[in-house]
């Protein structure tokens, strides 16, 4: 194991040239990042996701009825035991062949059971009162940390110069509430990743996974090297869209919809130019560019650099799928009702809506029984921050 753990924090792989981890001893003088410390986030991480539960049942619970939010989940379907069996054992969306079959079996029309299928579907989705709950308390950790970031890199050099971040590296003391602002948000990233298995579930689910490994990976990282000051500002950039996002679905689900449609432009404008335009030339310029040339090369430095490329992809993805959905929406003439989120229907808990289900009892299998009706919303969507082009009822 000594051997192990000699080969892992090799000094020539994490540090630059001529330091080693014995000179990033804390002191009574000074103190430096150590691995040991985020330690600490482990049982942190446990105590905001009670406070998470205790802020959801008491805050943001009564918060959302006051402001009449639909408490009630999607419609539930009939009881039927032969198609209970079929969703729960074989498939929850079934194909065209097994839906003949079942028809003739229980002589409904096709129809009937795709509208039974669709609504069992539903009533697993969670109600709208526990998604303003979620987002509620994302928007307050969000809205909390974010100001408290801004309020630290405003006295900081490297807000605004970004070579200030490598001015003395590694040898840049450790100052308690940057120490603070990393490991809470260390802390909410790993509850975030843990709670992600019993949160809402999401389409995006791996995608979102993804980010929240690479976002852990990245805090990890760049505490352990002494990044934190680029860490910092990459931190509080990323937090300025999340708090809008949030703010857009709590309206959403309030439906205060002109509100909402404010919010959503807004969060689509914060994110296209905070990720697509200040993170490259403001991040990933220092990290590429004025660190090589302050320091030269080492192997941490190219994995540090590779995660933030891959940050940068994942930008790129969900601001393509941004301009997509509202590039669609103008062409078809419905620039007025655009959301570019999906949160209006929030396909992120793939919430289908029709207007046949608001029939619920089936249908025999006569030739008059088949009606016209909507076809249910479908759209791609990823990270809460996109939607396919049109909006549907939220049930």
């Amino acid at each position: 194991m000594a051997g192990i753990l000699a080969w892992f924090w090799n000094e020539r792989f994490w540090l630059p040239h001529n330091v080693t981890w014995a000179d990033l001893q804390s002191t009574e003088e000074a103190s430096f990042p150590q691995a040991e410390d985020l330690y600490l986030a482990f049982p942190l991480a446990f105590c905001i996701f009670m406070i998470r539960l205790l802020f959801e049942r008491f805050i943001a619970k009564p918060c959302a009825l006051g402001l009449k939010v639909q408490a009630n989940g999607p419609q539930k379907a009939q009881p039927n035991a032969i198609l209970e069996k079929v969703f729960t054992a074989i498939t929850k969306h079934p194909d065209e062949k097994r839906l003949e079959g079942l028809s003739k079996q229980l002589d409904w029309d096709v129809r009937s059971i795709q509208r039974w299928f669709r609504q069992r579907r539903n009533q697993e989705k969670p109600s709208t009162l526990t998604k303003f709950c979620e987002s509620m308390w994302r928007f307050t950790f969000y809205l909390y940390i974010f100001t408290y970031g801004v309020r630290f890199l405003k006295k900081t050099p490297w807000l605004w110069n970004t070579r200030q971040c490598w001015n003395g590296y590694p040898y840049q003391p450790l100052m308690p509430d940057l120490h603070y602002y990393y490991i809470v948000e260390l802390s909410f990233y790993w509850s975030l990743m843990f709670s992600q298995f019993i949160d809402i579930k999401r389409k995006d689910f791996g995608i979102m996974f993804t980010h929240h490994i690479v976002t852990v990976t990245l805090i990890t990282f760049s505490y352990v090297t002494n990044l934190t000051r680029v860490g910092t500002l990459t931190l509080c950039l990323h937090d300025a869209a999340d708090v809008v996002l949030e703010a857009a679905k709590m309206a959403n689900y309030c439906k205060y919809q002109k509100l909402s449609d404010l919010l959503f432009l807004t969060f689509a404008i914060v994110f296209i130019v905070s990720r697509l335009g200040i993170y490259p030339l403001w991040i990933l310029n220092t990290t590429l560019f004025e660190l090589y040339e302050a320091l030269g090369n080492f192997p941490a430095l190219w994995v540090f650099n590779v995660l933030l490329v891959v940050l940068q992809i994942l930008h790129c993805f969900w601001s393509y799928l941004i301009v997509k959905a509202a590039y669609k929406a103008i062409s078809k003439g419905k620039a007025g009702k655009w959301n570019p989120l999906h949160v209006a229907k929030d396909d992120r808990s793939d919430i289908e809506s029709s207007s046949d289900e608001e029939e619920t009892v089936p249908r025999s299998k006569t030739p008059h029984s088949s009606i016209t009706t909507n076809g249910t919303g479908g759209a791609n969507g990823t990270n809460g921050y996109i939607t396919g082009g049109t909006c549907s009822e939220e049930h």
